[in-house]
């Protein structure tokens, strides 16, 4: 592992929700908490995230996401990653296409998070013409963090209820891998109702690999940018995609059992601040 002397940068293309644990507000503490630099690139402002809250605001971003891109152009800002998550229209996709083709690099990583979907359904705020587009953008990442529903969706398949044959996820895999990322990362896979993880597929060094954790009970929002987040965390930290996907696994598991243990209202999130230390100890950045 190579030891980071000064910070990294990465652009966070997100919304930013200002009540609820998701998004940015997920993603720059646990990057900042490894030591990483998050530059924001809002796609959206609202008052709380959507899953379960009603009566939120909501304000499209998208008019200021170009000139956001393009000021930081033009100061010669360099960022060691780009990684988007909710993106709220196929103008945004768009977006987030050129911004790629201006600010990747060889020696950087573009991970994308198709969000979209779940539970079998896609997100009520897309049409089904945001699939394709959301296709396209995969096309352009070394790493994308889809769960099952927004895998099937990718590949143009009918989603299948849990649990699943490792048949079917290595399908999933290959499915996705061939779509062009170097790197897969399945989120919301289980074999059985006792465990739940995610697969790894990394076609540079041909391996799958499973990494799982006793399951938890009840439906968690904000999990996949919680995990998503602490698995980049990882890999610019220097470790392996099966080592970061451990990691992120291990963290994410955590802030949703401190969260099932406390019986907070789990609408607002998980408390994943209280279980940085131990993020900070898996990626050898502090020590017992």
């Amino acid at each position: 592992m190579n030891k980071i002397n000064s910070p990294q940068r990465v652009a966070a293309i997100h919304d930013l929700s200002g009540f609820g644990k998701c998004s940015l507000t997920v993603a720059i503490p646990i990057l900042a908490a490894a030591g990483i630099e998050a530059s924001a690139l809002p796609t959206a402002l609202l008052s709380t995230h959507t899953g379960g809250i009603s009566g939120f605001t909501y304000l499209d971003t998208t008019s200021e996401m170009r000139p956001f891109a393009e000021h930081w152009k033009s100061l010669g800002i360099y960022f060691d990653a780009i990684y988007s998550g909710f993106l709220g229209s196929t103008g945004q996709l768009d977006i987030v296409k050129d911004f790629i083709a201006d600010f990747k690099r060889e020696d950087n990583i573009v991970l994308v998070d198709p969000v979209m979907a779940d539970n079998g359904e896609l997100y009520k705020i897309f049409t089904p013409d945001f699939v394709p587009g959301m296709r396209e953008l995969c096309k352009r990442a070394d790493i994308i963090v889809p769960n099952i529903t927004e895998a099937a969706l990718l590949l143009g398949e009918d989603y299948r209820p849990e649990p699943y044959t490792a048949d079917y996820i290595e399908h999933l895999l290959a499915g996705l891998s061939g779509l062009g990322p170097d790197r897969v990362v399945l989120t919301g896979v289980c074999f059985t109702d006792k465990e739940l993880g995610v697969a790894t597929c990394d076609r540079t060094t041909g391996v799958n690999d499973y990494s799982f954790v006793p399951r938890i009970p009840g439906y968690y929002h904000g999990t996949g940018d919680v995990y998503a987040s602490a698995l980049l965390a990882g890999l610019l930290n220097g470790f392996s995609l099966i080592e970061s996907a451990g990691i992120a696994v291990r963290y994410t598991a955590g802030s949703i059992r401190r969260t099932y243990e406390a019986g907070t209202d789990i609408r607002f999130g998980v408390n994943f601040e209280q279980g940085v230390p131990d993020l900070l100890k898996d990626l050898r950045l502090i020590h017992d």
